[in-house]
């Protein structure tokens, strides 16, 4: 069974930086792998996707500001988020899926815990 823990999260200043890390048990055969976020009362939003070619795609609210990358000898997938903001501040969950949508996957088979961020 494939396990996603992700690590990074924290407190960070608006305008600063952090760096989410997915790692996976286990290589994960997945086309697709994204990080998701959810604040208290929203629903849960796609913030970023990429699929097996290295290719990505984001949401609105990340362009410009996150990248995501991922480094598969290392069954790691990250998110460098910059410039951020206090509407950045949610629950951050990465996935694994079956192939790429937009700035999601579609199809997801693993779901990390996730980890927290805050913005002020």
């Amino acid at each position: 069974h494939v396990q996603l823990v992700e690590s990074g999260g924290g407190s960070a200043q608006a305008g600063g930086s952090l760096r989410l890390s997915c790692v996976a048990s286990e290589s994960v055969y997945s086309s697709c792998m994204a990080w998701f976020r959810q604040a208290p009362g929203k629903e849960r939003e796609a913030v970023a996707s990429i699929n097996s070619d290295g290719n990505a795609e984001y949401g609105d609210s990340a362009k410009g500001r996150f990248t995501i990358s991922k480094d598969s000898a290392k069954n790691t997938l990250y998110l460098q988020m910059n410039s951020l903001k206090p509407e950045d501040t949610a629950m951050y969950y990465c996935a694994a899926g079956n192939y790429q949508s937009g700035a999601s996957c579609m199809g997801i088979r693993y779901w990390g815990q996730g980890t927290q961020v805050t913005v002020s």
